[in-house]
């Protein structure tokens, strides 16, 4: 009895397969692109603005129609030289953003990391609140929080616009689902070799969960850097305005100053764009890998 031998696929259809293959890749790589240039118009379209007399921008609205010859460089000499307390703004955004996005990510995952690694009474009552409060929108808490702040006297401080949020129902949910992930043998091998438990954390678990602070640091620099409503009810002076409140109050009764609105806000996306393009490797990681672990 002769044996039929399976000659595989053939040439032809390899080829054939690669080509498709080929194809298909070019399509979402144009597809890509394409949503890449859309997202970008925007962004595009504020920074000719700043070239543009602030009056005309408002009043014809923004628009690639432009008139090359009326472009100039007259805001960005007025922003570095009139430009009033607006680099206060800035400063002061960027150092509540830097110490938000540093205390929050230290609070909220020690928080997650007692939950996910440790077991205790009340465990999982702990963690259905930290869900419940993912439910209450802020609006439901201002005033209250707000009538907490004047008896306790701290208004008109940067410490209050960071205190109330420091440990972050959403940061903690996300790092809870990360660390859930991490095997538990770890902590055990490192209690046997004598880390004490702030070690083990800092030392075993942090490393392991780069990813996972990547992307919350991106997500709560994000939140703190455009955070408008709570500072604009506790901050009270001038010079301690965010970047936010500071650009809303160029728009008064008594005049608007455009061109500085349109070139500050400009310079507002800066320091988010830096902060994602330096975590930008982890981000995607940390998402998928806090989406899919628990």
């Amino acid at each position: 009895m002769t044996t039929v031998t399976d000659p595989g696929p053939t040439l032809e259809a390899t080829s054939k397969k690669k080509l498709r293959s080929r194809v298909g890749g070019i399509v979402v790589t144009v597809f890509l692109l394409l949503i890449a240039l859309i997202s970008l118009i925007p962004f595009i379209a504020i920074l000719i603005g700043t070239f543009q007399d602030g009056n005309a921008v408002i009043r014809n609205g923004m628009s690639f129609n432009i008139d090359w010859l009326a472009l100039s460089f007259r805001n960005y000499v007025m922003l570095f030289t009139d430009s009033g307390l607006y680099f206060s703004w800035f400063a002061n955004s960027m150092i509540l953003t830097v110490v938000y996005v540093a205390c929050t990510l230290l609070v909220s995952s020690f928080v997650a990391y007692g939950l996910a690694m440790y077991d205790f009474k009340g465990k999982t009552a702990a963690f259905i609140a930290v869900l419940l409060i993912l439910t209450v929108p802020f609006e439901m808490l201002m005033l209250p929080l707000y009538n907490q702040v004047n008896k306790m006297d701290m208004d008109n401080t940067f410490t209050i616009v960071i205190l109330p949020f420091l440990a972050s129902a959403v940061t903690i949910f996300f790092f809870r689902q990360y660390l859930l992930g991490i095997p538990k043998d770890i902590i055990e091998a490192g209690r046997i070799d004598g880390v004490s438990e702030f070690g083990i954390f800092f030392r075993l678990i942090v490393p392991i969960a780069k990813p996972a602070y990547a992307a919350m640091a991106i997500l709560n620099g994000m939140t703190c850097w455009n955070n408008f409503l709570w500072p604009l009810l506790v901050l009270r002076d001038a010079n301690k305005f965010t970047l936010p409140i500071g650009l809303n109050t160029l728009l008064t009764p008594y005049g608007n100053n455009y061109e500085l609105l349109i070139i500050g806000s400009f310079f507002s996306l800066i320091p988010i764009l830096i902060l994602f393009i330096a975590f930008q490797r982890f981000f995607v990681e940390g998402m998928t890998a806090g989406a899919v672990k628990g």
